[in-house]
């Protein structure tokens, strides 16, 4: 957070970083940049290209789902963590990694099994879990993870 109470908010659709005052973080807002809401109540597609922002640069803690399109129980628990998004954000970010399409992020990370939630704050990690989850399961773990 920086010294005004302002936040960096990563924009999901560019990957910009946005100021945003800390008690204006419920009301959303637009970047500045390309103008798409800054949260969506989604999970957002992580990349090789924009991981590094949203891990490192945000002041939101970001929860990313490791997964695979031919993982059954990574498709059973797609649903519980778009659920979970939209009772996290805005003070967690959430974002899906593709495991087969960017496997040196998952292999930087030592994933070994999936789906697995890694949640980061500034870039460092902060909590692992893997198995599938429910929707509450999922919220009350990232909350039990992060100082209130």
């Amino acid at each position: 957070m920086t010294n005004s109470g302002a936040m960096i908010v990563i924009c999901p659709s560019c990957s910009t970083a946005n100021r945003v005052p800390k008690d204006k973080l419920l009301a959303g807002g637009k970047c500045g940049r390309c103008g798409s809401l800054l949260f969506l109540k989604q999970p957002l597609v992580l990349t090789a290209a924009n991981f590094g922002a949203h891990a490192t640069k945000s002041d939101i803690p970001l929860l990313v789902d490791f997964w695979a399109t031919w993982c059954g129980p990574c498709q059973q628990m797609a649903p519980a963590f778009t659920a979970a998004a939209g009772q996290l954000e805005p003070r967690v970010r959430l974002g899906m990694l593709d495991t087969e399409a960017d496997q040196a992020v998952a292999a930087r990370y030592g994933i070994r099994s999936i789906p697995t939630l890694i949640l980061f704050s500034k870039g460092r990690e902060v909590a692992r879990q893997s198995g599938a989850m429910s929707a509450t399961a999922i919220v009350t773990w990232v909350r039990q993870a992060l100082p209130a």
